[in-house]
């Protein structure tokens, strides 16, 4: 049987559970033993499809078309692995089950109860993950932190787990120690009272990772260990890093990952950590850079900046740029001032490569359309994802093809030459409102062309990529696009569908139907983006 380890936070949301879950399953890995990783949402959502980015962060794609929390994100670049949609659940999701396993009579005419029947069944998707994946270890994320309304029927799951396999079961709190700059000491009576309110849902703490400014000292972890029940060695100091790629090796120099496999009384098969190691002594060493503006629209949030948004993205641009041997520089650029002052758009003089990531609505797209136009014709490199692939086809349509008026359906459904518009699966779906989880989602196969940039950076003619959207290139104008000089570089096998567009004799300008940003990791590039950064620095 697989142990599970359960990750929950204490004092305040946003410390880094994801990015703890992911580093220490990592490290587990790096042992010789088989990992994998779930994410509990404590929303009413069934999945985070219908979830604002500017308010929850990115939808994460999985390959079996899913739309999750951006934390699976991070599970896959630490781990290497593709995870299926067994491993993400909501309170929406689970509460659906249950409903749906009453109305058809699977509990056998019981009175059917929030408590034991939903924490059951979280029990069961857990169990149900694990067994799926052959997993040594199943880590899972509690979202949120203790002591929220939403979260008790997640604990109590732990509860009853621990209850029945209380050797197989361990539980870390991810906490925040603040230093008020006016008291200039760390405080852990914050974290003290986290664990408590754990404590009243009957769960004790195995391990306390402490955020931090700093690293954790000895008298910080005395007091833990006096008074959260731990050992002392237990408190696991998790200092703010430059990279988050740092975390595994911090966590394996403190010794956790052989802490953990004690306590479950399991010995290290291997140590495989070499990699990494190298990879994050490199970027320590790089300093030149590569200056990249991303011309999206979910990033402002009142007075500050969300990249979590784009959170795939911007990895991949750092694994990219890791790879060719430089620092990213990443810009954001709000396109709407481009459509109110058009000479803003000689600032794209300054970068040395443009992407326009995926979106939806016409916010700002004329801006986005402009700053396309620019990257063209001063040939800067640049990449288009899902929209921006889109957006380079109205560009293009527009300025070389000489159809002036145009545009997307989902912009102007009315508009005269709809070179992207609405699939034909998904027009039903939009007249009857079916709008949850039912765009083109996950892993779809792509042929692309001999002669192609994408061939040759992809090194193989058939590759698979994850898709999220309800509008597609318009094959009504493949030929006057291509006579036009844009190459349909990828197709879908029975060819119905173009994935991949591009622009012969540019420096580089690609645009591609699905998201590449999902499969990149960091010890392996995504063809796309390594030649995309590629372009930029040459």
């Amino acid at each position: 049987m697989s142990k599970f380890i359960f990750i929950a936070g204490g004092v305040m949301s946003g410390v880094g559970k994801g990015v703890a879950c992911a580093s220490i399953g990592k490290v587990l890995k790096s042992k010789g033993f088989k990992v994998t990783a779930i994410k509990i949402d404590p929303y009413i959502n069934v999945d985070a499809g219908t979830m604002n980015p500017t308010e929850h962060g990115e939808v994460f794609v999985t390959d079996d078309g899913d739309e999750t929390d951006q934390d699976l994100g991070n599970y896959e670049r630490f781990l290497d692995i593709n995870i299926l949609s067994t491993n993400y659940m909501t309170t929406g999701r689970v509460y659906q089950s249950v409903i749906e396993r009453e109305r058809n009579l699977e509990y056998g005419g019981k009175c059917v109860e929030v408590v034991p029947h939903v924490p059951e069944e979280v029990i069961n998707r857990i169990k149900k993950a694990a067994e799926l994946a052959e997993a040594d270890f199943t880590i899972i994320e509690i979202g949120g932190t203790v002591g929220e309304y939403q979260n008790i029927l997640f604990l109590e799951a732990i509860r009853l787990l621990k209850n029945e396999i209380p050797k197989d079961v361990m539980t870390i709190m991810v906490s925040y120690l603040p230093i008020p700059s006016k008291v200039g000491e760390m405080k852990t009576k914050p974290t003290q009272t986290a664990v408590r309110s754990l404590n009243s849902a009957g769960i004790f703490p195995d391990f306390i990772l402490c955020r931090a400014d700093v690293p954790l000292d000895d008298v910080r972890k005395q007091k833990l260990a006096t008074f959260c029940n731990i050992s002392k060695e237990n408190a696991i100091s998790a200092p703010d890093v430059n990279n988050i790629y740092e975390i595994p090796i911090n966590f394996d120099n403190e010794g956790l990952g052989d802490k953990i496999l004690e306590m479950f009384g399991l010995v290290s098969k291997t140590n495989e950590m070499n990699d990494w190691r190298e990879l994050i002594d490199k970027i320590s060493k790089l300093e030149k850079k590569v200056k990249i503006g991303i011309a999206g629209k979910y990033f402002s949030v009142g007075e500050f900046t969300l990249s979590d948004s784009y959170i795939s993205v911007i990895e991949a641009i750092k694994h990219a740029s890791w790879h060719n041997n430089v620092l990213p520089e990443l810009t954001w650029l709000d396109t709407e001032e481009y459509e109110n002052f058009p000479d803003k758009l000689k600032e794209l003089d300054g970068f040395d490569g443009i992407i326009v990531p995926g979106g939806f609505g016409s916010r700002g797209i004329e801006g986005k359309i402009m700053a396309i136009r620019y990257c063209r014709e001063n040939n800067i490199p640049y990449l288009g994802l899902c929209y921006g692939m889109q957006c380079a086809v109205i560009e293009y349509a527009r300025n070389v093809c000489g159809l002036e008026d145009a545009n997307s359906e989902e912009i102007n459904p009315n508009c005269k030459n709809p070179v992207i518009h609405i699939m034909d699966e998904q027009k039903q779906k939009l007249a009857e409102k079916d709008m949850g989880g039912s765009m083109r989602l996950g892993a779809y196969p792509c042929e692309l062309l001999p002669d192609s940039r994408a061939r040759d950076a992809y090194g193989t003619k058939e590759i698979s990529e994850r898709h999220r959207h309800r509008y597609e290139f318009n094959n009504a104008y493949r030929d006057i696009m291509t006579e036009k000089g844009m190459m349909l570089a990828g197709h879908s096998p029975d060819r119905k569908l173009v994935e991949i567009v591009e622009i012969p004799g540019h420096k580089f300008f690609i645009g591609s139907q699905f998201h590449p940003e999902f499969k990149s990791r960091p010890l392996k590039p995504h063809p796309l983006f390594r030649e995309f950064i590629k372009a930029a620095i040459s």
